[in-house]
């Protein structure tokens, strides 16, 4: 939030009934409109963190991110802006049987709807401007994705603070904040495996991650720092791993192997590298990129990039 402008994220939650794609709308009792779901950040979250739990708040429904879908902006009657990021996130068949919405004074009702018939109910043109976002993917075949995350560790302590093994050297005090900062976000995205380089720093950075979802992580030597100083670094073999199975991941690694990996990546998936991979793998400590993958066809190309940084 700043004097000027309240920031704010949703999502077009969509789900797929025999074969045809359906888009949730909420129907506002206060101010009697129809809007896609969205709210305000708390303090201290990550703009994804509040779009899952904002979709969740209003629908009831617990959805992972996917590809996003635009920024909407527009003045509000106190004469601040009013910024809104939004995603599409896939309703799976056992989060809408698991949703916990009832009518409330905010919202009064949630309706599935054609994106034709969405298109005509929304009561606004920067939700429609989202909306048509989102069915130029459809139309484009990239609605369903899958997301690598490829997460710098957070800050260390320096190499003049530490006499050990460098392998050994610990995340600071502001490092360790980080890494709890960042799980929200991380979430957001539906991570199903966490890979990561078996250097500490690495490792104390996706604990309270791994903690959250209950996962183990994987030490991967491919990936870490001292396997890229000798040259002998496996981005490939791990990237192209994470690819084949097609599910949500977060690898963990250091400044000098993330161009690497998001080069893998381009290559891997038949994408033409540019400055895009450089600014995605530039990243400040306990910072990820997402990049986003089309579930039935990797090999089309990247399909998007995002980048987040910790508030930390």
């Amino acid at each position: 939030m700043t004097e000027k402008a309240v920031y704010a994220a949703g999502a077009v939650l969509w789900r797929a009934v025999e074969g045809k794609i359906r888009v949730l709308v909420v129907h506002r009792g206060k101010y009697r409109d129809v809007s896609l779901p969205k709210g305000k950040v708390d303090p201290g979250e990550m703009l994804a963190e509040t779009a899952v739990r904002e979709v969740e708040e209003e629908t009831g429904i617990r959805a992972a991110l996917g590809v996003p879908v635009g920024v909407s902006r527009y003045h509000m009657p106190n004469k601040r802006q009013k910024i809104v990021h939004y995603w599409a996130a896939e309703a799976t068949e056992d989060a809408i049987r698991n949703s916990t919405f009832v009518p409330n004074k905010e919202i009064a009702a949630v309706e599935w709807l054609s994106v034709k018939k969405a298109r005509a109910a929304l009561s606004y043109p920067v939700d429609i401007e989202i909306l048509d976002e989102f069915a130029r993917l459809l139309d484009d075949g990239v609605t369903h994705t899958f997301p690598l995350i490829v997460l710098r560790h957070a800050k260390a302590l320096g190499r003049d603070e530490w006499s050990k093994t460098d392998r050994l050297r610990p995340l600071a005090p502001k490092g360790r904040k980080q890494a709890e900062q960042i799980v929200g976000a991380l979430r957001a995205f539906g991570p199903e495996h966490i890979v990561t380089s078996p250097a500490t720093r690495c490792t104390k950075t996706v604990t309270p991650l791994a903690k959250a979802l209950g996962l183990t992580p994987t030490l991967s030597k491919q990936i870490s720092q001292d396997e890229w100083d000798r040259g002998r670094g496996g981005a490939r073999w791990v990237v192209g791993r994470r690819i084949r199975a097609g599910t949500p991941a977060v690898l963990c690694s250091h400044r000098p192997v993330l161009p690497e990996i998001l080069s893998e990546i381009a290559l891997a998936t038949g994408t033409m590298r540019g400055s895009y991979l450089g600014s995605a793998s530039a990243l400040a400590p306990a910072a990820f990129s997402v990049v986003h993958l089309s579930a039935t066809n990797p090999g089309s190309g990247i399909v998007a990039i995002e980048t987040h940084e910790s508030l930390v």
